[in-house]
């Protein structure tokens, strides 16, 4: 892949601050975006710590002014943006249920913080669909806009397995990377004629700092859920960072040029396993 001009938005986070130091280590220019700067800037000193280029921008996908001061500041820096990784992303625990499966006696539990369905928070949904929907639009709106019309530039979304078959509880989460699935389809047709090319990943079960306490213990032990997910992935594990890295340089290199419009899984046979 010729040396580009790479923009990560949540790239303070777990998976993409992996992908970050990846894509860096090719010799691309990072621009490591995050709400979170001091997040941000520890991956820009490990990258720059093998002479690699990189820059921290402090950015809130959800504010399109804050974009387009990021985007000023990576064009000063390192030039017009080649690829974009949407990695922002994430769910809120008011649009979760306590249970998996609703059950009679469940509309009489009071116990505090006990959420049915019913007493889903419209505020966490609208969060969750936000962060992962409206937090890929606004930065491709922003960052595409230096893509038209220029040879090997592409977007990457991070779509989810929850978007195929969505996991019991969370219902908001599922149904926003449904969406980013949808729309990584919808803008790889409209971007068909300008040379841009829009493809996401789709991650198993990873342990991130969002979902470590819903998986694992204190003592790093499988919680249940956590022993359902690895019940049901046929490598018998969770994903590592790293495993994310040769279907993200694949789908961004010349190498994927006539690929386009596809939703990748990384799942460890998660997606194939029929649970018999």
């Amino acid at each position: 892949m010729s040396k580009k001009v790479v923009v990560l938005t949540g790239a303070g986070g777990v998976l993409c601050s992996t992908l970050a130091q990846a894509l860096a280590k090719e010799g691309h220019k990072i621009a490591v975006l995050d709400l979170n700067i001091e997040a941000a800037n520890m991956v820009v000193d490990s990258i720059n710590s093998y002479e690699g280029e990189a820059i921290g921008v402090k950015a809130n996908v959800l504010k399109k002014e804050s974009l387009d001061l990021a985007k000023k500041e990576v064009n000063r820096q390192l030039g017009p943006c080649d690829i974009l990784i949407n990695g922002a992303g994430g769910n809120h625990p008011l649009g979760t249920t306590s249970n998996p499966y609703l059950k009679e006696e469940d509309l009489k539990n009071t116990a505090e913080g006990f959420k049915t369905f019913f007493d889903l928070d419209a505020d966490g949904i609208q969060f969750t669909f936000n962060l992962n929907f409206i937090g890929t639009l606004l930065p491709t709106q922003v960052f595409a806009r230096d893509m038209v019309g220029r040879e090997g530039c592409s977007i990457l979304n991070i779509s989810s397995m929850n978007a195929f078959t969505p996991l019991t509880k969370i219902p908001a989460y599922s149904g926003a990377k449904a969406a980013v699935s949808n729309f990584t389809q919808w803008l790889a047709v409209h971007f068909s004629k300008v040379g841009i090319r829009v493809n996401a990943l789709a991650p198993g079960f990873f342990l991130t700092d969002q979902n470590r306490a819903l998986l694992t213990d204190k003592d790093g032990s499988l919680t249940s859920r956590g022993n359902t997910i690895i019940g049901q992935t046929p490598m018998g594990r969770f994903g590592e960072p790293e495993d994310l890295i040769g279907t993200t340089l694949w789908l961004c290199s010349e190498g994927a040029s006539f690929v386009t419009g596809v939703v990748v899984p990384v799942d460890g046979g998660f997606s194939a396993f029929s649970g018999v």
